[in-house]
This record gives structure tokens, C-alpha cells and sequence, in this order.
């Protein structure tokens, strides 16, 4: 016959068997631990501008959205990973891509998604209208930001030394764009020019008549002056040509 004190020992032991059994069962449970979360829209986004961005050499800041409601992969992870599968050809302000999102070495989802996009730049605006093949000015411009994936053809702040003229007036508070500017010629058709050549050991110098325009780093014609045969070279400084071989 069993004690009170047995019954009462019975009664605990049973009690930290369940105890134990409910421990191991919480712990083999498959819920996500503190350290998963879920994937967010301002990761997923950034990860795509970043990705873009490095893909096509952008210069700028790429600001995108998505072209519908965000609707984040149905689990959570400890680490996230999102890879574009398929880019657009050209980047601009409507961009349909395949990517696929990876939690902890699963995949997640593959599937396509329309982007709305923006290339904010800092670009020229007028300030006061330039003369007609005047050197570039900076003092004559102010500094606007606008999304180059809507304004075409402007021309960067980071773009404009005495390298560059402006080849037509431009009114107040309009763009500067890349028709507006080029390159300032340092030869001219019709100029003699400085030719000089060095290959190793041997250095060569002559004049020789230009046979057209040509700015910094540009490939000219010239006319030897005495045999009159005509050879290319590129300009290298005022009046100044060099052969490459």
C-alpha cells in the first residue's frame, strides 16, 4: 500500500516529466528564431538600385519603386539575398526585371517586376546667356538636380573646363545640354602645327600643315610641307600634334 509521502513523490515526478517533455518539444519547435526576419521593402529596393547602379555604370543617385504593391516572400530568414536574373537593355525610367530572392540558401521567389526609376543628378542650368564660342564658364551657370532619366542630353556639373566652348547662346534658365557645348580646337584647318614623334630612342620634330579641326586627344589630318604627303596624328596640345605608333 502506497504512503501519502510516495503518492506525493509519484505525483511530482510526474509533473517534471511533463515539464521536460514540454521543454524538448518547444525546443525541436519549428518556429524561426529571434535572429530571422522577415524580408523588408527598403532592403529589397536598395539591394536593386545597388545592383543596377554597379550593372550599367550609372553616375547619380538611381531612386526606384516598385510598379505594384509590395508583397514580401511568406517566411522568415536569418539571411536574405536578392539577385537580379534578367536586366532591361538600357536603364530608364521604366525597367522590367526577373529576380530571385534567396533565404538562407533557399529560394524564396524568382519572378518579374515593373520598376519606376530615377537618376538623380546634379546638372548645368544657365544663368547668363554664354556668347557663341566663348570658353566654358562656370561662373555663368548655377548647379540644379533633376532626374537625368527625364531631362536628356544634360550636361553634368562635374563636366566643364577651358577644354570646352559653347557652341551656341543658351537663354537664362534653360539646361545646358550636349548640344550647347564641345570641345574647344586647339589646331585648325590651315594652321601650321608642331609634329613630333618618339619611338624609343628616336625622336622626330617637323611642321606640318592642319588639315582640319581638332581638339585635345583627337585624330587630325596633316600635310608634310615638303613631300606633301598626309598622315594622321593626334593633338596633343595649342598647335601641336603627335605621331603614335
Amino acid at each position: 500500500m502506497r504512503t501519502p509521502s510516495t503518492i506525493c513523490r509519484l505525483a511530482i515526478a510526474s509533473a517534471m516529466a511533463i515539464v521536460a517533455t514540454l521543454s524538448f518539444a518547444a525546443t525541436n519547435d519549428s518556429t524561426p528564431s529571434v535572429d530571422s526576419t522577415p524580408l523588408a521593402q527598403d532592403d529589397f529596393t536598395s539591394t536593386l538600385a545597388a545592383d543596377l547602379t554597379a550593372h550599367f555604370s550609372l553616375d547619380g543617385e538611381l531612386q526606384i519603386e516598385l510598379g505594384h504593391a509590395w508583397s514580401p516572400p511568406n517566411r522568415m530568414a536569418r539571411a536574405w539575398r536578392v539577385q537580379i536574373m534578367d536586366y532591361p537593355t538600357l536603364p530608364s525610367s521604366s525597367m522590367l526585371i526577373r529576380y530571385r530572392i534567396v533565404a538562407d540558401g533557399a529560394v524564396a521567389a524568382d519572378t518579374t517586376v515593373m520598376l519606376r526609376a530615377c537618376l538623380w543628378r546634379d546638372v548645368w542650368v544657365v544663368h547668363q546667356p554664354p556668347g557663341i564660342g566663348s570658353v566654358f564658364d562656370r561662373s555663368i551657370l548655377e548647379v540644379r538636380r533633376v532626374d537625368t532619366f527625364r531631362e536628356r542630353d544634360v550636361v553634368p556639373s562635374s563636366v566643364g573646363d577651358s577644354t570646352f566652348i559653347f557652341l551656341r547662346s543658351v537663354q537664362a534658365g534653360h539646361f545646358l545640354t550636349w548640344h550647347d557645348i564641345g570641345r574647344r580646337p586647339l589646331v585648325r584647318k590651315g594652321d601650321l602645327v608642331d609634329v613630333t614623334a618618339n619611338e624609343g630612342a628616336l625622336s622626330l620634330s617637323m611642321k606640318a600643315l592642319a588639315m582640319q579641326n581638332g581638339a585635345q586627344g583627337e585624330a587630325v589630318t596633316v600635310r608634310n610641307l615638303d613631300s606633301r604627303k598626309e598622315f594622321t596624328a593626334v593633338v596633343v596640345d595649342e598647335n601641336h600634334v603627335q605621331i603614335r605608333f
